[in-house]
This record gives C-alpha cells, sequence and structure tokens, in this order.
C-alpha cells in the first residue's frame, strides 16, 4: 500500500521570477503541484490560490507531490543550486560594477 502513497515537498517563499521555470521543472520530474498560494507577509490570514492584482507584499508557496521521493529530492537540489547560480551571479555584477566606480 505504501507503494502508490505520495510524498510531499513544499517549497516556500519562491522568487516570481523564477516560477515558469521551476514548473516546466516539475512537469519534466514525474511530479504534480497540488497547490500553489500567494501568501500575506503581512498577514497570516490572508492566503490566496491565485495571483493578485498586486503581488507585492506576498510570499509564494508551492506543494509538490509524487509517488517517488528522490524525483522530488532533485527538484529540491535544481531549485537550490538556481537560486545559488543567481545569487552568484548578482555577486559578480555588483563587484564589476564597483570596480568600474573606482576605476
Amino acid at each position: 500500500m505504501d507503494k502508490f502513497q505520495n510524498k510531499f515537498l513544499e517549497i516556500k517563499n519562491i522568487n516570481k521570477d523564477v516560477i515558469p521555470w521551476l514548473e516546466d521543472i516539475i512537469d519534466e520530474n514525474n511530479c504534480r503541484i497540488e497547490r500553489k498560494e500567494w501568501k500575506s507577509k503581512y498577514n497570516s490570514y490572508v492566503v490566496y490560490d491565485y495571483e493578485p492584482f498586486c503581488s507585492e507584499g506576498f510570499e509564494i508557496n508551492i506543494l509538490l507531490s509524487s509517488t517517488e521521493m528522490p524525483y522530488l529530492n532533485f527538484i529540491k537540489y535544481l531549485y537550490n543550486e538556481k537560486l545559488s547560480t543567481i545569487e552568484y551571479l548578482e555577486n559578480c555584477a555588483k563587484i564589476t560594477s564597483v570596480r568600474n566606480y573606482i576605476a
């Protein structure tokens, strides 16, 4: 019976710009989005299951499911690597702009 039970993974506070990439990765890796919600950063009672008109001040949370946990672990790994790469490139851009300002 345990063989057919879904496993779950929740990813919280996702950057809005990463959502399309993440949804593609989820589809490619035999997973489903069970719930996508926009939760207010200022009021815990305000939660939408659709993108609000003004999405500033909201964090995006996604609940994923799969029949196999390795798929979910792989998606989490890819997501963390994507965030690390974005952070690295942003730091490189800051260093370059500081050097250009000094020179």
